[in-house]
């Protein structure tokens, strides 16, 4: 009886290990011929997964709706909650290193004590002159702040009580392409507008695959988009005929299909775009993580992207001729005292922004989200893709046997913490990395945050051997660094993944 027992033990295992290697070589076949197989099911047994999957919400189209099974959502405590209240901010700043692809020194049009309205030139960068970077509001350039090897970091700008703006005679969007372009850049709309690879500032001489745009956020504590959209819905559909008029593709829109989070009206009624709907959690909010699932870029395919408030920014431009960078700014984080939602410009005072409104000096201030924002001082300003400002404890303190001794709860995806059994508990997050760099194994724990058909361990091993040719043909075009942020989390070998993902890419964007 054993012996029968054992015989189909060993038959079931040779099976198992002659229907891994099928499935492994005609995955490997479907890649040679070019097959998206995060669209189309190659595997030689149908895909389980669809039986148990989510069904499209009644408002999505379910020939676009994309059910992510991977990734993880970061349940931590501080969301923004209540009306959107409007704050006098007295001190705003364009920073030249939010954009990258520029000189770290570039010209300056005016000099300190110079007066200027909002959408007034400050800068250019000296490779592309024609490119102006503008003010965000009306004011005084009051402060040049300089970072290592005297690159320019901050121009602070004392803002006007009352805001004036430049007046921009707007071209027909039937007017040639290269018009619209030279309007772009003269009128600071053009530095709104990423393309991809390289996730750097976009290439005027290049016409985009197609232009992305995500409409919803998966980040911990990340706002609804709706509150921005609640003031500025009537931008939308300006800023969608402007990216038609400059792509000979798609306009795609990434829109939340996670139950009970219906988008804005003025998204579900746009016209001019190609909507695709998501369901996971998070990175499915990310742009990249939704570039891959719709048309992924390919060989010397180069798209374009914005977040929604670029979008809205544009719109209003031709609009109404204005440069115009309000936004929402979401306040989170544990360790302030309010969180709140506030309407003010973009580069806005984190100073002012927080004033009076942090728990206790023990405290780490992020520019964007906990997984991939920028460290801040309190003196710093609001970068110009950020739209939130995360406040969290400082982990400055050992925990002994802390791995082994779970004595409080904290966010994470392992299973010596029963987090599953607490879903919606909000957990205190700080700083500490629980533990140092440790040697980069396999791990296999990236694949499982990253819904991309990517080999994300094996990339950055090459970017780490600089192999060009191998980086490239596992995937490094269609990422940048929010993509990996949730991967460095969860990453038992401490490595700063998005450090390394940003090495790689400017390897790659110098050889280009």
């Amino acid at each position: 009886m054993l012996s029968t027992v054992l015989v189909i033990v060993v038959m079931l295992i040779a099976l198992a290990a002659i229907y891994s290697m099928i499935d492994s070589l005609v995955q490997v076949e479907a890649h040679k011929q070019g097959i998206d197989t995060t669209q189309k099911n190659v595997s030689i047994l149908p895909d389980i997964n669809k039986f148990f999957a989510t069904p499209a919400p009644d408002y999505a189209d379910s020939s676009r709706y994309h059910n992510l099974t991977k990734g993880h959502d970061i349940n931590i405590r501080g969301r923004a909650e209540g009306d959107v209240v409007e704050k006098h901010i007295t001190r705003f700043a364009i920073r030249p290193g939010d954009y990258r692809g520029i000189a770290p020194i570039p010209k300056l049009e005016l000099e300190v004590g110079g007066e200027l309205k909002a959408g007034d030139p400050i800068f250019y960068d000296k490779m592309n002159p024609e490119i102006k970077f503008v003010s965000p509001v009306s004011g005084e350039l009051v402060e040049l702040r300089r970072g290592a090897k005297r690159s320019i970091s901050h121009l602070v700008i004392l803002a006007d009580k009352e805001q004036q703006y430049r007046r921009f005679d707007v071209p027909a969007l039937d007017s040639d392409r290269s018009v619209l372009i030279d309007f772009l850049k003269q009128s600071g709309g053009w530095t709104h507008i990423n393309q991809r690879p390289y996730d750097t500032l976009a290439d005027s001489s290049v016409t985009p695959e197609n232009i992305f745009i995500s409409c919803f956020d998966t980040a911990p504590l990340a706002a609804s988009y709706n509150m921005l959209l609640d003031r500025r819905g009537s931008d939308v559909q300006k800023g969608i005929d402007v990216l038609n008029a400059l792509t000979d593709g798609k306009v795609f829109f990434g829109m939340d299909g996670r139950p009970g989070n219906r988008p804005h009206q003025s998204l579900m009624d746009a016209e001019g775009v190609e909507r695709h709907w998501f369901n996971g959690k998070h990175p499915a909010g990310n742009v990249g993580v939704q570039i891959h699932h719709i048309k992924p870029i390919r060989g010397n395919d180069t798209v374009w992207t914005l977040n929604l408030e670029d979008l809205v920014v544009l719109g209003k431009l031709f609009n109404e001729g204005i440069y115009d960078t309000r936004r929402v700014v979401a306040l989170t984080g544990s360790q302030l005292i309010n969180n709140s939602f506030v309407y003010t410009y973009s580069g806005a005072s984190i100073n002012e922004l927080t004033q009076e409104n942090i728990a206790d000096a023990n405290t780490r201030i992020v520019q964007g989200n906990v997984l991939s924002g920028e460290k801040s001082m309190s003196d710093d300003f609001l970068g110009a893709r950020y739209n939130m400002i995360s406040a969290i404890k400082e982990g400055d303190y050992y925990e002994l046997f802390g791995w082994i001794l779970p004595l409080k709860p904290r966010p994470s995806v392992s299973g010596t913490y029963p987090n599953f059994l607490m879903k919606n508990f909000e957990f205190e997050a700080d700083t500490n990395t629980h533990g140092e760099k440790r040697a980069f194994v396999l791990t296999g724990q990236y694949e499982k945050m990253l819904p991309m058909d990517i080999y994300p361990q094996h990339l950055l091993k090459a970017v780490m051997a600089g192999d060009i040719e191998r980086m490239e043909a596992l995937g490094i075009n269609e990422l940048s660094e929010e993509d990996l942020a949730l991967a460095e989390f969860t990453c038992t070998s401490k490595m700063p993944l998005q450090s390394i993902l940003r090495d790689g890419l400017e390897m790659m964007r110098e050889q280009a």
